[in-house]
């Protein structure tokens, strides 16, 4: 009798260990849960494009892309960092243009230039600030390069073309463009010629001063030895489309959307460029950059300035943002070589699309309407 009461007992506090196990581990389960599901919320706040909350679909799908978009760049710059770099070699005989540049990537751009003793013209909205900029983090004194600032806006077309005609008339010959400068995520504006900023500022200001300049860069051309052309893109054109029927944007503006249209018409722009450029057996190349995920004022409209901590962890330099453009602009490696789409000092992944040349001619033709050009890369 006992041992049975003690078996009905113990099989009691069995059962009551179990249940109680099951409920600790279920506990742990939602624990689990709500810490994840809060770490995913945290960081979707603290990465968004804008500051502000999403308030429709698009604007949340956009905001979805770019999680995932951005998530992929920051695991590829850091499986891919030992590939990540540059060898700088003296040129003195070589001209560079350079949009930008006195900040963030594009001044870490210009450093490396200058310690390859090449001539540097920045086309900067204010050539006094971009001097002193350089002048911080170069011994302009004790330097063999040459730093020259001239003024330009590249999102007023008027200003680009006044910008082409000085440098043309100075430089007879020009062996790279770095078609560097950029705005990301800003609020809408168009711009006194009527483009959405960022389409104008990161795509058609470049577009127009490339072909003012392709006379200089084929000049300076040469066998074995071709001009350059690099634009900086950004991982993000993988998410993006052009929206030939609204390319402003005025039916439904959202910066993300902007920024991305603008980074995949630069992809178009190179592949149909280059296309053009071997047809005509011209020495020169163009290639297209992802710098990677970089800490730069680039962010400032976005909602990652409320963690500036977390960049500094997890984004690349400056520095190293400047690497994979410099490479495009002058490593041996690359020679003949265009139309390729480079991240980390190598090969990267684009748009599908991007490998279609009607879309590529499309977007081309479409830049060539707007800005009235008849035919490409003469100048005029």
């Amino acid at each position: 009798m006992h041992k049975r009461r003690f078996r009905h007992d113990l099989q009691q506090v069995h059962r009551k260990r179990i249940s109680l196990f099951s409920t600790l581990n279920t506990m742990i389960l939602l624990l689990a849960i709500v810490v994840v599901v809060g770490l995913l919320v945290f960081g979707f706040l603290i990465t968004k494009t804008t500051k502000e909350l999403p308030k429709t679909w698009l604007e949340w799908k956009t905001e979805f892309k770019y999680q995932y978009i951005g998530a992929l760049g920051l695991v590829h710059d850091a499986q891919y960092a030992s590939r990540d770099r540059v060898t700088l070699y003296k040129q003195p005989d070589r001209i560079a243009v350079i949009t930008g540049g006195n900040r963030g990537i594009g001044l870490r751009i210009v450093e490396k230039l200058l310690a390859c003793d090449m001539t540097v013209i920045m086309g900067v909205r204010d050539p006094d600030i971009a001097k002193s900029a350089v002048g911080a983090i170069v011994d302009l004194g004790q330097t063999k390069g040459q730093l020259i600032c001239e003024q330009l806006d590249v999102g007023d077309l008027k200003s680009v073309r006044s910008f082409a005609q000085r440098i043309a008339q100075k430089y007879p010959k020009i062996d790279v463009l770095l078609n560097n400068a950029g705005i990301m995520f800003a609020p809408f504006k168009l711009t006194d010629d009527g483009y959405e900023s960022h389409f104008a500022i990161n795509y058609l200001g470049h577009f127009l001063l490339t072909h003012l300049l392709l006379p200089q860069l084929r000049a300076a051309g040469r066998q074995g030895k071709n001009a350059r052309i690099v634009n900086v893109s950004s991982c993000v054109n993988l998410i993006g489309s052009i929206n030939y029927k609204d390319i402003n944007g005025l039916q439904g503006y959202n910066p993300g959307a902007a920024y991305s249209q603008s980074k995949l018409a630069q992809i178009f722009f190179t592949r149909h460029l280059q296309t053009l450029l071997d047809r005509e057996q011209s020495h020169v190349q163009v290639n297209v950059v992802h710098p990677g995920i970089v800490d730069t004022d680039l962010f400032e409209h976005s909602a990652t300035t409320s963690v500036p901590f977390l960049k500094k962890i997890f984004f690349k330099t400056p520095e190293r943002g400047s690497r994979t453009v410099v490479f495009a602009a002058i490593d041996p490696s690359l020679e003949g070589r265009g139309g390729i789409y480079l991240s980390n000092c190598s090969k990267g992944p684009v748009h599908a699309s991007a490998k279609n040349p009607s879309k590529c001619e499309k977007c081309f033709q479409f830049s060539c309407d707007l800005l009235k050009i008849k035919e490409y890369g003469t100048g005029k």
